[in-house]
């Protein structure tokens, strides 16, 4: 993979099942069948974090936040949904990071691309 950060995330994003890329507001942003979003990069958005917003299943902000709060956070705007901010300016575990993105698209996707990851 790539040494950029949003390369490297561009990669663990597009190789999950009908995963489309495009901007939203502002940002490469990744979505379902073109429809629902799952990961949106945030390179300074509105902070001064480069990182990664993305939806988590129940209770996954709240637990990670307090084990590692210089690594994840809870972002404006979606956070009150349980979404999870991710800091890529920071060591990155990569091999996490590919796991929280699997989850991110768990969490949003049909059950029946859901069902194909592993």
């Amino acid at each position: 993979m790539a040494d950029d950060p949003l390369d490297r995330l561009r990669q663990l994003c597009l190789a999950l099942p009908e995963t489309t890329e495009r901007l939203s507001h502002g940002e490469p942003t990744w979505f379902v069948r073109g429809r629902k979003t799952f990961v949106m990069y945030a390179d300074h958005h509105h902070d001064d974090r480069l990182a990664f917003w993305c939806a988590a299943p129940p209770g996954v902000q709240e637990e990670l936040v307090a084990q590692d709060p210089g690594r994840f956070f809870r972002p404006p705007y979606v956070g009150h949904r349980g979404w999870l901010g991710v800091r890529l300016d920071v060591d990155v575990d990569w091999t996490e990071v590919a796991e929280i993105v699997a989850d991110a698209y768990r969490t949003v996707a049909p059950r029946s691309l859901a069902e194909r990851l592993p």
